[in-house]
């Protein structure tokens, strides 16, 4: 019997609800192309023509349907993905899901490594999750996708991944440049383990891949507190950070002389640990990475120059600004040319200390409800503020809800303070220190 998925639902009005299609009937075909997941779907029912074939009570029966190219069916499913997420099958040296405290909620701990939502979502996968099967659907569909490759030596590759299959993987790289596909790539570079000549080594290998590599962001590992039984990996300090700079920066170069663009991109912890000033908006082209971290630092301070150029103000306001350690000194300088243009304007900027995860762990994204609690009522006492600005990057994605499973509403009760949560968007940020 063929394999299918049960429709949840059919939208009123649509072309499957005018075609009598119900909830409950099984898809099994479209256009005689079995469908067993959303890319089967997104990419069959794409045409003009569409002859559907179901299955309702257990009989089969077909459908066509006539509809503009692109236009959506109709059809909801119980999930996403049609399926079950893919979970990760390495055990990464550096992986930060295994690095987590114990007691936070369960889907904190799911270690995700789904092509699929890299087409859809723009996740980075590692390739092995998948299959010969699986490359020649991606090029059959001509799906672009996101590799996180780390290193291109096969042996490395699967010590650092601790999976056997991880260095014979690389192939897939090889056939989907040879289709014509793009990709962009992440690094996680480790002291000591893929950076210096192996990641020179890497960035050749990838080069070779040339016009299919479209962008490269080197990231650097992140360590909590819990390691315990882990592999002793270390942090970069400002030395070795200047120098996988030096190093990144010099292939640019080469890079831009050859294909017209810098290709690789160090992430904006780099330049901060070396101490470093953040290259100008030029340098970052169209923020290829920026997802990765890398330029977003630029871009916060050139949105905000040009908002604070063009809005006039008056009037007298105090807020706070809550940040963490990486992003204060930037927060910090915004908040004075702010001030400087608006005499009555007050803005109290703090860093948090990631007593959660560790202090080393210093991006605003992974700062928790209650540090900020117990911090700020440390520092608060009859302070003249009555509204704290965050990142919305400490906030699950569409909720008011921190890593911790605290809300804003318990920060605002425990402080006696609204809280106002903003996009990493210089423009958002100076409207929020206005107050409008």
């Amino acid at each position: 019997m063929k394999n299918g998925v049960e429709i949840k639902s059919v939208e009123r009005k649509s072309p499957a609800a005018k075609a009598n299609v119900k909830a409950g009937d099984i898809l099994l075909e479209i256009n005689g192309n079995e469908i067993q997941d959303v890319l089967d779907y997104m990419f069959y029912a794409a045409d003009n023509n569409l002859k559907l074939e179901l299955l309702r009570d257990d009989k089969e029966f077909t459908v066509s349907i006539k509809k503009s190219e692109y236009d959506d069916l109709g059809l909801e499913f119980d999930t996403f993905l049609m399926d079950e997420k893919k979970t990760c099958t390495n055990k990464c040296v550096f992986c930060f899901i295994d690095q987590m405290p114990p007691g936070m909620r369960e889907t904190l701990y799911f270690k995700d490594d789904d092509a699929r939502l890299s087409f859809l979502q723009g996740n980075y996968v590692t390739l092995t999750n998948l299959s010969d099967k699986d490359i020649d659907r991606i090029i059959k569909m001509r799906l672009n996708i996101n590799v996180s490759v780390h290193t291109t030596n096969p042996e490395l590759r699967c010590k650092m991944m601790n999976n056997r299959f991880a260095g014979e993987k690389l192939k897939y790289l090889k056939m989907m440049a040879d289709a014509g596909l793009k990709m962009n790539c992440q690094i996680v570079l480790c002291p000591g383990w893929n950076d210096g000549e192996e990641l020179l080594r890497t960035l050749d290998d990838l080069e070779a891949l040339m016009p299919a590599i479209q962008s490269v962001a080197v990231v650097p590992v992140g360590l909590t507190k819990y390691r315990e039984g882990l592999t002793k990996l270390e942090l970069y300090n400002k030395q070795t950070a200047s120098g996988v700079l030096e190093l990144i920066e010099a292939r640019q170069a080469d890079f831009l002389k050859k294909y017209g663009s810098r290709v690789v991109f160090a992430a904006d912890e780099f330049y901060l640990t070396a101490q470093k000033e953040i290259p100008n908006a030029d340098y970052y082209e169209d923020y290829p990475q920026y997802e990765n971290g890398v330029g977003l630092l630029r871009s916060l301070i050139d949105e905000f120059d040009f908002a604070l150029k063009t809005t006039e103000w008056s009037g007298n306001r105090c807020v706070g600004v809550v940040t963490g350690y990486a992003a204060y000194d930037t927060i910090f300088s915004l908040a004075k040319k702010a001030m400087d243009k608006y005499q009555g304007l007050d803005v109290k900027v703090y860093r948090i200390r990631n007593d959660f995860f560790g202090e080393t762990i210093t991006v605003s994204g992974l700062l928790t409800a209650q540090d900020i609690i117990k911090q700020m009522s440390e520092q608060i006492e009859d302070t003249e503020w009555k509204e704290m600005i965050i990142s919305s990057s400490m906030l699950r994605a569409g909720s008011n809800v921190f890593l911790d499973d605290l809300t804003t509403e318990d920060i605002e009760k425990a402080l006696r303070v609204r809280v106002a949560a903003v996009a990493n968007d210089g423009a958002q940020l100076l409207e929020a220190m206005l107050g409008i």
